[in-house]
This record gives structure tokens, sequence and C-alpha cells, in this order.
């Protein structure tokens, strides 16, 4: 009787290899598409964030006759024209990386020429004094 459920168990797990295999590769899925969406969803959280905040400039900005002002316009203006022409919609944009680098880079400039921190994670975690 040994035999016939050693065979059994085997031909079990044969049977059963689709099914194991099936929750394996759903379970590495699942966590790969989580840590994916998470970047993916910290990147435009990032995006958001900066171009709330350009938005929010250009319009105390807008109406200042100051030179000074102009030019901080002008990079508020370019920091939102990035921000717009991301193509949020294409989940495979091979330049996500490229593109939010240089809109780290301008949000940098901006901050530079309003004198404000720089380190988005001061806004983010409140340290900044930002309150809603």
């Amino acid at each position: 009787m040994a035999f016939v459920s050693s065979s059994d168990d085997l031909f079990d797990s044969i049977i059963m290899a689709d099914d194991r295999f099936h929750d394996e590769g759903y379970q590495e899925g699942f966590v790969e598409g989580t840590r994916q969406g998470t970047i993916r969803g910290f990147f435009f959280f990032q995006v958001s964030f900066y171009y709330g905040f350009a938005l929010a400039f250009k319009y105390l900005l807008q109406n200042s006759s100051d030179v000074q002002a102009r030019k901080r316009l002008k990079a508020m203006e370019s920091l939102i024209g990035l921000i717009q022409n991301f193509p949020y919609e294409d989940p495979q944009y091979e330049k996500l990386q490229e593109d939010m680098e240089r809109a780290r880079a301008k949000f940098r400039q901006v901050c530079s020429l309003l004198n404000v921190a720089t380190d988005f994670k001061e806004y983010v975690s409140g340290s900044m004094g930002m309150s809603f």
C-alpha cells in the first residue's frame, strides 16, 4: 500500500505543479507590481507637488513688475511647461527618470531664485511649517 501512496503523491505533485507555479508567479508579479507602483507613485506625487508649488508662486508673481520677479516667473513657467509635458498616461515611458531629473533640477533652480528650501521631503514632512 505504501507504493500506491507514494505513486499518488508523485502524481499529485505533478498535477499540482501547475497550480503551485501559477500561485508563485502571481505572488512574484504582485510584489514586483507593488514595488513599481510605489516608485511611480512617488515620482508622480513629487511632480504634482512641483506643479502646485509652481502654480502658487506663478500666481503670486504674475502681477509684479520687478525685474527679479519676471526672472522668477519665467523659471516658474518653464517648470510648469516641463510638468505639463509629462506623459502621465504612458506606463512604459522610457525617459521617466531623465524627465524627473530635469524637473528636479528646474525645481531646485526655482527654489534658489525664490530663496526657499529645495528639499522636497521637508515640504512633505511638514517641517517647513506648512499646514492645511
